[in-house]
């Protein structure tokens, strides 16, 4: 293992994995002016280096064909999880002596930057290399943990990546199906074209099938030109429909006609035009129950649905919280140009026990908060709590009972309860809650919510609007 005294501060470093010493020496050499290398010739190796080093390198090189050992017949595999559990954001090209397709997916499934075939040209890795170290790391766009939840989806977005054919994302609000939809189209053979994203719960109903489907001039009131929509601009691309459940009945039809045909038509025209584009769909919803009650097309949800994947909310992503804590931690801290803060032992396991309701996108949100207040300090389990969304994790349940079985479970792991602050917590949610499926209409929002208007907009801290 060869592992240089010291790190100029002006030469990033480069972790390079291969068994075969020619090959390492070969790739020192090669790279050796523009890089400090760091080379190893197994997974074990690697490892043990990682522990010893101040900072993770930025870029590593890794054989996929390391020799299996009895724990672990796929090494080269294993060593990527490894190493983006040691340090999401590195980024890793895998190296290869078979240049196969399957082989290629799964390593950029479980989260490698480029896949390249042996013998490798050392004027193509280098420009490689640089242009991966010039690209921002994505803080929004890495699916960061270890755990067996998150490992399995991450083998069915490489298994359903390749396929042309409708994928239905379903998980929790916050647990990261964009990441999962994104991952889908990065890993196809689409992934030089075009990739669109429409939040179908963002627009007004009336809005949703001109952006869809575009218009031509004259159409409706507004539309001064001709416009292309979606599905159009998506072009043999991959388009991405969150929160589908919120797409009207009525237009319902006309995305299924998309998928069965490829044919739809813009807003105001007869002329049919034909999509080339693969749909990829998400919701948070129980979308079999709004087929069963009429709310969602069946024959909709089936062309939806060819594949389907789970997102696992973070409660079930086992020692994954630990992960996105230092990966939040590091990159926002980075972002901001300040040290990152960290936490006592206690805190820590607080930061463990919790349930995250909200999943990553809340972890993510305490994670700022955090970072913003306590720049390069060390927090204690008193200074972690306020930050703690308590009430979100106190669901409206259906009887009594469950109420005071949820409030014992919350008492026990509260250190400082209030139950006023607690309760204002609640009834903030319900109300931003209200307010977002209603997209801001407080007439419809107090309907819901079972209160009149005038008491919403008092509860709002607000003066009615005459």
């Amino acid at each position: 293992m060869i592992a240089p005294q010291s790190l100029p501060e002006k030469k990033p470093a480069l972790l390079v994995v291969d068994d075969d010493p020619l090959i390492t020496d070969t790739l020192a050499f090669a790279l050796g002016t523009d890089y400090e290398v760091y080379a190893c010739e197994s997974r074990a190796q690697a490892i043990e280096l990682l522990r010893q080093l101040d900072a993770p390198p930025p870029l590593a090189l890794v054989d996929l064909g390391l020799p299996p050992t009895p724990h672990s017949p796929a090494e080269g595999f294993q060593l990527i999880a490894d190493l983006l559990a040691h340090s999401p954001r590195m980024k890793i090209f895998v190296l290869s002596g078979q240049n196969e397709a399957a082989n290629a997916r799964h390593a950029r499934a479980l989260g490698a930057w480029e896949f390249i075939a042996k013998p490798s040209d050392p004027a193509l890795l280098k420009r490689l290399l640089a242009r991966a170290l010039a690209a921002p790391a994505g803080e929004e766009g890495e699916m960061v943990g270890a755990s067996p939840a998150l490992a399995k989806l991450k083998s069915q977005i490489a298994q359903f990546a390749g396929s042309p054919y409708s994928v239905l994302i379903e998980g929790e609000s916050g647990s990261g199906k964009e990441l999962a939809a994104a991952s889908l189209h990065r890993l196809s053979p689409r992934a030089a074209r075009p990739y669109l994203t429409l939040n179908c719960a963002a627009i007004a109903p009336t809005l949703v099938e001109p952006t869809l489907f575009g218009y031509v001039k004259g159409a409706f009131t507004g539309a001064a030109t001709n416009k292309s929509g979606y599905f159009e601009d998506a072009e043999d691309g991959s388009l991405f429909l969150d929160e589908i459940g919120e797409l009207p009945l009525e237009l319902q039809s006309k995305l299924l006609r998309v998928l069965e045909n490829g044919e739809y038509q813009r807003v105001g025209e007869t002329q049919r035009r034909n999509s080339r584009c693969r749909v990829i769909a998400a919701t948070n919803r129980d979308l079999r129950g709004e087929v069963r009650s009429g709310a969602f097309r069946a024959d909709l949800y089936h062309r939806l649905s060819v594949f389907t994947l789970s997102v696992p909310p973070l409660r079930e992503m086992e020692g994954d919280k630990g992960l996105l804590l230092e990966h939040f931690r590091r990159s926002l801290a980075a972002k901001a140009g300040v040290q990152p803060f960290e936490f006592d032992p206690q805190a820590l396991a607080r930061w463990q026990q919790y349930d995250f309701p909200g999943n990553v996108r809340e972890l993510r949100n305490v994670v700022i908060r955090l970072a913003t207040k306590y720049p390069g300090q060390r927090l204690s389990k008193a200074e972690l709590e306020p930050e703690l969304d308590l009430a979100s994790a106190l669901p409206a349940p259906a009887d009594g009972g469950a109420i005071v079985e949820q409030a014992q479970r919350q008492l026990e792991r509260a250190v400082a309860f209030n139950l006023d602050e607690t309760l204002k917590a609640w009834e903030r949610g319900y109300i931003e809650a209200a307010l977002r499926l209603t997209r801001g209409n407080v007439s419809q929002a107090a309907k819901l919510l079972g209160i009149n208007r005038t008491t919403l907009y008092s509860r709002m801290g607000t003066k009615e609007e005459k």
